[in-house]
Parts: structure tokens; sequence; C-alpha cells
């Protein structure tokens, strides 16, 4: 039976970025609905690197800490060529004068969304919720459901991923598919795995690899590649997909291989690459009236800084403090069309300022992950001989550069 709802905020998607930008407003007093496709929380994607910036949008919403106890902060990151076997760069994550707040760990992704969801009000995230279409009524969106459900909203957040309906509604084209795979893993084992707390990077031809710890007793691990169309049938044979994985790694240092060996078939799976063009992103309509993007609806891109869900928490910060503006001094529920037009606007426009805020941040990030993959999984003799002989410092120097980026607190200063 169709019915009508009305809320002030749906925010569309129970990721990273919906969920954090959830908690943001409800911090503020500001309550939202978030409209879930799926019955339960989506956890593909077992872990994330969660860098200073991340932790400092975790800390603002209050949840930093309960994930700090679960998760080893890491120490430094080491990258070794798998061409020669030798260690091409190596930089600890300690504080120097030109860098401060180094804190890294990677995090599970499921204890990421839990910590986001246990902080928020009963009844705030709406399960087997799949949004098929968008309309305007005046001063609202109106957001039809699978199950015939309809939401009147005053404003209309995506946070739907790489595929998002909100976005597509917005104008943005389908993300690009850059021609890579990645295939991500995640071994658990039952005593210490006795690994160092470090991210290890490896650098091949045609090929990217890494492992790192989550805890004492888990480790994550990814690897990337450029299939051919023969190899991309692989993806439907977990079993000679690790095969491949493990035969392509014959030159990294067996006890890191040693994980991906141990890894169950079903705790690993493959993706193509996406991300979206600068160009998409300079030009695109971040926000319009009363509706927005954030996370991978807004700025999908490739994980080579292990920036992805740190600039999706980034998003539900500075959409949470610039949405507050708009609702400070919020109409009554009785208010005249005036009052609703004049609520409208200023919705619109502390849309606008969070557009402006994360436009020009989205590019770079993007951008430079883009340019670091690429130099980092290049097949050519003089590419490699630069990457392994004079590139290596700079790349491994673009993870602190886009993590040293802070999105302030929630609250407006």
């Amino acid at each position: 039976m169709e019915r009508e709802l009305v809320e002030d905020i749906v925010i569309v998607g129970a990721g990273i970025a919906g969920l954090t930008t959830s908690l943001g407003l409800q911090r503020l007093g500001i309550p939202s609905l978030v409209l879930e496709s799926s019955d339960t929380l989506r956890v593909t994607g077992f872990a994330l690197s969660i860098w200073q910036n991340a932790w400092k949008a975790l800390d603002a919403v209050g949840v930093g800490d309960i994930l700090r106890r679960q998760h080893l902060q890491l120490n430094g990151i080491v990258t070794t060529s798998l061409v020669t076997g030798q260690q091409t760069a190596a930089m600890p994550f300690r504080e120097t004068r030109n860098r401060k707040d180094i804190e890294i760990r990677c995090v599970k992704r499921k204890s990421l969304l839990e910590a986001l969801v246990n902080e928020l009000p009963r009844g705030t995230i709406r399960y087997s919720s799949k949004v098929v279409g968008i309309e305007e009524s005046g001063f609202y969106k109106i957001i039809h459901l699978a199950d015939g459900t309809t939401i009147k909203a005053k404003v209309l957040i995506g946070c739907d991923g790489v595929n998002s309906l909100v976005a597509k509604w917005l104008g943005f084209k389908e993300a690009s598919f850059t021609g890579r795979y990645s295939i991500r893993g995640f071994a658990e084992f039952k005593t210490n795995h006795g690994f160092e707390p470090r991210f290890m990077r490896f650098s091949g031809k045609g090929i990217r690899a890494g492992a790192v710890p989550c805890n004492e007793k888990a480790v994550y691990w990814f690897f990337t590649w450029i299939p051919t169309s023969q190899e991309k049938e692989l993806e439907e044979n977990p079993a000679k997909l690790k095969q491949y994985v493990l035969e392509k790694l014959e030159n990294m240092p067996s006890d890191v291989r040693d994980f991906i060996e141990k890894t169950e078939v079903d705790s690993f799976l493959s993706s193509p690459l996406r991300y979206r063009h600068p160009w998409d992103l300079m030009l695109g309509n971040i926000s319009k009236g009363n509706a927005c993007v954030g996370g991978d609806a807004f700025h999908p891109m490739t994980p080579d800084l292990g920036q992805g869900a740190c600039c999706a928490l980034e998003d539900g910060i500075v959409l949470a403090r610039c949405l507050a503006e708009a609702f400070s001094e919020e109409p009554g529920r009785g208010a005249k069309e005036k009052d609703a037009g004049v609520h409208y606007k200023k919705i619109e426009e502390s849309l606008k300022k969070y557009a402006k805020e994360r436009r020009w941040r989205s590019i770079d990030v993007t951008a430079t992950a883009y340019m670091v993959g690429s130099i980092q999984q290049a097949e050519s003799k003089l590419v490699t001989f630069l990457r392994e002989n004079i590139l290596a410092t700079f790349l491994v120097r673009q993870y602190f550069n886009k993590s040293s980026y802070d999105c302030g607190k929630i609250y407006s200063s």
C-alpha cells in the first residue's frame, strides 16, 4: 500500500558519508532519515586506511577513541620493488617540524560503520528502502521507493555510492573505468600474526600490492592489476583468482605472501577501479537547489592514496556543519509559503557553501590518487626506472600531503 512520509532531511545510503553526515547533524540537534537499500549494513571491502585527516573527522563526531581501541597505530610505510626485490622507499610515521598529528590505522569497515550507527537514535536508518525515483514539488523533493512509499523532503543528500541515483539526477556522468581491477582480502588468525604494525607497499610490472595489519590477529591486503579479457573471467572462480594473485606475487617476501595464502576464498573480492574525472568535478553540480551528493556518489576515486573513506568522512563533517546553518532558525511546521521559500533559499545557500568547500579538495585528491596509481602500476621500462630510482620518495610523500587536511569541527566558529 502506498504511503507518504514527510521528513526534513533525507540521506540516501547508509555508508560512511551518509552515516557521518547523519551523526554530525544529530550532534547538532538536527534529526535526519537515512535510507539504505540493503536489509542490513553494507560491509563489503573488509578494511580501510584511516589517515590523520579522517581521525579528525571521527573525533568531531565523537567516535574516534572507540575505533582507536580496536586497531593498531601504524609506525611507518615501506615500499618494495617486485621487479628487483629491493626496498625503494621507507618513511616512518613520526612527527617532524612539517608533519604533525601523524596517525594512521587500518580500520575494519564493519567496525567503522557500527561505531557510527551505535551513536544514532533508533529508527534513524530505514533499511530495505531502495530509491527508484526523484522529482521536484515546489520547495521539496519527492523521493519514490521501490516498495511504493514516497517521502517528501526539504533536503535530499545522495551518499548512495559510485552508481548514485542522486548524482545522476544532479547531472553527473557515470564514473569512468580506469582499466585496472582490485582484489582485496582479509586474513584473520587465532593467534598473534607477529606482523610489524606498518604499511607495506609493493610495485611491479603492471601490478601493485600491499599488506597492513588491522590488529594483532587480522591483516588486510590488496592487489591491483590490468587484466586481459581472459583474466577477467577469473572473477567467476575465486580459487583460480587466488592462485593467480599468488603467482603474480612470487617475488613478494614469503611472510607477507603467506597472509594471502592463508586467506579464505570467501574473504576476498574483486572489483573494477573507477573514478570521476577532475573536469567533471570541476564543472558538475555537487549541489542543486536542496539536493547534493557526498562520498563515492560525489568523488569516486582509485584507492592509491587510501583517501576514499577519509574524504567521505570529511564530506560528512563539512556538510553537517553547513546544513546546520540553514536549520538554526527553521520556520515552524505551520509556516506560510513565503517562510518556506526563505528556508529553501537558506538550504540552497548552505549546500552551495558545502560544494564550494569540497570541490577543490576532491579534485586534488582524486587527480593525485589517479596519478600515483598510474605511476606505481606502469609497465614501461622508463616509468619503472623512474618509479624505483627517482620517484619512490615523492610518491610516498603524497600520502602525507593529502592527509594533512583538517575538515574542522561540526560547530561553526
